[in-house]
């Protein structure tokens, strides 16, 4: 696998970000950064802060650690589930997979809802959803084992859309420039779930019952949704603009505004009209996000393969390990997640910039004109494939590595630090592909964050599930060693979608813009009585 190569030149570390003096009888080009604007005629893209925008981002990171942290915190439990119901671990297993189900078809109706009627009221619909859910799910009897299915299909259709809700909220208040960075910290919260919830599971069925798990999540997420109806704005650019129209429904203002408090004006334009509803289905049929969502979705499923074999693997291989002790190895995993939360985001958008840089500077040397970045950036021509994936060759080689290296590491018996510490190097290159991936499919998808995020989501859920159900069989037929170099060279046969991507991911956006333009153009207009 070769890293893609930059087409634009490469920059001295010594340079400066100004062009060299020019001759007199030529006029030296400036750069108008629309950032930076202030006039009534071109307004920033929104009125929140940088410091407002992480608060907003934090209470959407808070609201989506739900959607793993509601999945992973049961896996702990299932044993005892098995024994209290009287049902196999398979019988138990499906409620697993309708949970995982359900957590990729779910997003794509509140997706698209938010996109049209806003990201609050449905932040807030599916938060409630999951606490009423969780009280069912601890009040059902030892009997109706049906009940146990349809409940927790409830939960997962309260839970898992907040990954999505949180995606379309960056997309509303966050330049791309920017978006790198808040979705490295949005990951945060998402990323605690499946790290700490199996410890949080197991301490809680053995201290107390299995049904304390489900008490312990309605409390925490009724908590947040408390927390989201007190002080989240609405930030769909439809209904609120840049964060400066007032909202005409009570529902979309928090009682307490802790941010944008002075900055709701009353001479304003009115905000874009609303999106009529779309089928977020069609996405699938825009080559450049259907490669991308394959390609994302192998290597989800091959994470999926990782995890959901773990506890099963180390009590084979080392026995000396007790429950407690297991769902504590969840923890490294989970470590490096979040360090790969956490730098993934910084070095997104340095890439981002160092891109955005070079053209500004190939630009002004071509142009005596005054150069606006922020149109160079939205311009269809500006390679935003690159930008996010430039550094994803790397990652997927390290990650496929290590997969294969966690495999034999296991099929030797060695020290049981050598599979933990391969795992934080997994948890933290799989964490920056899918953060570079979903800051993409935001891009080439814009005003519809959550639709394409829950498109994401989806393929992610049902290719994991599918991982899930045959990885364990795929373990007793080739031992550890050779299931997992078969896994590893999966990704590494996927990696030629992302030189597609990028080769051709432009001129596929390219095409469905014009046809969009088009399209726009027949499309016949109210007439005026």
């Amino acid at each position: 696998m070769v890293p893609m190569k930059s087409e634009v030149p490469a920059v001295s570390p010594h340079a400066t970000c100004s062009p060299a003096p020019a001759p007199l009888s030529r006029k030296t080009p400036s750069i108008v950064d629309g950032s930076d604007r202030k006039d009534a005629t071109d307004k920033p893209y929104s009125v929140f802060t940088h410091r407002e925008k992480w608060v907003i981002v934090s209470m959407a990171s808070y609201a989506g650690l739900f959607s793993p942290f509601t999945a992973n915190i049961y896996f702990p439990a299932i044993p005892v589930i098995s024994k209290d119901f009287r049902k196999s671990i398979e019988l138990i297993n499906l409620t697993v997979t309708m949970y995982m189900v359900m957590q990729g078809l779910t997003p794509m109706i509140w997706g698209t809802i938010s996109d049209r009627w806003g990201r609050r009221p449905i932040m807030l619909a599916c938060l409630t959803t999951l606490s009423l859910s969780c009280v069912g799910l601890a009040l059902v009897p030892t009997s109706d084992y049906w009940l146990l299915m349809l409940l927790r299909c409830v939960q997962a259709a309260g839970s898992a859309s907040t990954v999505a809700l949180g995606a379309g909220i960056i997309s509303d208040i966050a330049t791309p420039a920017e978006r790198g960075g808040f979705f490295g910290v949005y990951a945060v919260g998402p990323m605690i779930g499946p790290t700490f919830g199996p410890v949080i599971g197991g301490a809680l069925a053995q201290r107390f019952d299995w049904r304390a798990i489900f008490w312990f999540v309605c409390i925490g997420s009724g908590l947040c949704g408390l927390g989201l109806f007190l002080f989240l704005p609405e930030t769909l650019r439809s209904i609120v603009g840049d964060g400066s129209v007032p909202a005409r429904r009570r529902i979309y203002t928090p009682p307490i505004r802790i941010v944008g408090r002075k900055r709701i004006v009353k001479d304003f334009n009115e905000p874009p009209p609303r999106k009529r509803f779309t089928n977020p289905l069609f996405m699938f049929t825009y080559p450049d996000v259907l490669v991308t969502l394959l390609l994302s979705g192998i290597y989800y499923a091959v994470f999926y393969g990782v995890t959901a074999s773990l506890s099963t693997i180390f009590a084979r291989v080392y026995p000396y390990l007790t429950e407690r002790d297991i769902g504590l190895c969840f923890l490294a995993v989970g470590g490096g997640m979040l360090i790969g939360t956490v730098t993934s985001g910084k070095l997104l958008d340095s890439h981002y910039q160092k891109i955005k840089d070079d053209l500004i500077r190939q630009a002004q040397a071509n142009s005596e004109k005054d150069i606006d970045s922020t149109s160079l950036v939205k311009d269809s021509s500006f390679p935003i494939e690159r930008a996010r994936l430039q550094i994803l060759p790397y990652m997927m080689f390290i990650y496929s590595a290590c997969v294969i290296g966690y495999g034999w590491s296991l099929q030797s018996r060695v020290s049981i630090a050598v599979p933990l510490l391969l795992q934080v190097v997994i948890g933290a290159t799989f964490i920056y592909m899918m953060n570079a991936i979903q800051a993409l499919l935001v891009d080439l998808i814009p005003g519809q964050g959550s639709s394409i995020t829950a498109c994401h989501n989806i393929v992610r859920c049902l290719i994991g599930a599918g991982m899930v159900s045959i990885v364990n069989p795929i373990i007793v037929a080739l031992g550890d060693g050779w299931a997992y170099t078969l896994l590893g060279g999966f990704c590494l046969l996927a990696s030629p979608l992302l030189y597609i991507e990028v080769r051709w991911g432009p001129v596929w956006r390219e095409r469905r813009r014009e046809k969009e333009e088009k399209a726009a153009l027949n499309r016949p207009r109210p007439v005026a009585l």
